[in-house]
């Protein structure tokens, strides 16, 4: 049961993280704009992410074959990388870099959770006292 809590309360973190940005990126908030623009990206591009996001965490959620969550998986875990590797490439301080890293961090740990629950393996083994 706790492995069970642990994987929705990760999966839900993870959720919230993409679902905000995505709303940031595609509602064009002026601060994703600006952030868009300083890394060099095209503004065409944070589209893409926003709805790419939005499509992974709809992954994540609804029964979908287990390829398609595998590849929301990595394509938030190439997100989650480039977003860190792009703030430290453009010399943006150590700290922009954290937040990436962390929720990179939670989506591997859910989806280690998701493994585990999916193979049926439960966070505590139980030891069986010997001759029994």
């Amino acid at each position: 049961m706790k492995l069970k809590v642990a994987y929705w309360v990760v999966t839900g973190l993870v959720s919230l993280s993409a679902s905000v940005s995505a709303f940031l990126y595609l509602s064009a908030a002026p601060n994703m704009v600006l952030a868009f623009e300083h890394l060099g990206y095209p503004d065409y591009f944070r589209n893409m992410l926003g709805i790419a996001k939005l499509l992974g965490v709809v992954a994540l959620w609804a029964p979908v074959p287990r390829t398609l969550r595998e590849w929301a998986y990595a394509g938030f875990v190439i997100d989650f990388i480039a977003a860190a590797v792009s703030h430290i490439a453009m010399g943006d301080p150590v700290g922009t870099a954290v937040a990436p890293v962390v929720v990179l961090t939670l989506a591997l740990t859910s989806h280690q959770l998701w493994h585990r629950l999916s193979a049926g393996v439960e966070a505590t083994p139980v030891a069986h006292p010997v001759g029994a």
